[in-house]
């Protein structure tokens, strides 16, 4: 029997046909990616953005706001162009390697590794964006989690760690390969399938009846 992993979340954000918004919410996204939310500035969001500070002010009542819908755009378009990779692969395996070198190729493009670099700032603290971004990637762990059993029942990703610390170091891994290799294409994707595979105990790439286990130390 296949197992394969229901269609993940896809967040929808309001009012996300307003071309001034949108502005907005990218280059907040943007910024958010390589700066800490302390750091972040309204003024050089509206310059980045085009638009005035003014028009920022009438769309969002603070920078908490502004921030919280960047993490939403984040992962919806996020799942947009790769949700479909969680349940394309009828192999568990061949749809986490191909979660890992479809997020590389796509962070050279967009900033998702926002979620990492907002959740080593909200590490400790309680915080409704750091909240945000906690249940973002809850929701891509509990993915994750779904593809793992599946690959434990079929077979195709061997016992060990319980599925859910299984999950939190593949999101570990690849978070920090992608996010440190930005800007070095093709390694980053090919890197962050290695990462993974290592983690998962399975060898990267190839048909999954040709497989080869990676045996636990």
């Amino acid at each position: 029997m296949t197992h394969s992993a229901p269609a993940p979340q896809r967040p929808t954000e309001a009012d996300s046909s307003d071309p001034i918004r949108r502005a907005l919410v990218e280059a907040c996204n943007r910024e958010l990616a390589f700066h800490a939310y302390g750091a972040l500035e309204l003024e050089r969001v509206a310059r980045e953005a085009g638009c005035s500070i003014e028009a920022l002010h009438h769309l969002f009542d603070s920078k908490e706001e502004l921030a919280l819908a960047a993490v939403e755009w984040a992962e919806r378009t996020w799942y947009e162009t790769l949700g479909y990779l969680f349940t394309r692969e009828a192999d568990p395996v061949e749809a986490l390697l191909a979660v890992a070198r479809g997020h590389a190729v796509y962070s050279r493009d967009h900033a998702f590794p926002v979620m990492t670099t907002l959740k080593a700032g909200f590490e400790r603290s309680d915080h409704p964006v750091g909240r945000a971004v906690n249940e973002v990637l809850e929701r891509f762990v509990n993915n994750t989690i779904r593809l793992i059993i599946a690959g434990r029942r079929s077979g195709t990703i061997p016992p060990g760690p319980p599925p859910r610390q299984l999950a939190l170091a593949y999101l570990g891994a690849l978070s920090w390969v992608v996010k440190d290799l930005s800007g070095h294409a093709p390694f980053d994707a090919q890197l962050a399938e290695r990462a993974v595979s290592g983690v998962l105990g399975v060898a990267p790439s190839g048909p999954s009846e040709h497989r080869r286990r990676i045996r636990p130390v």
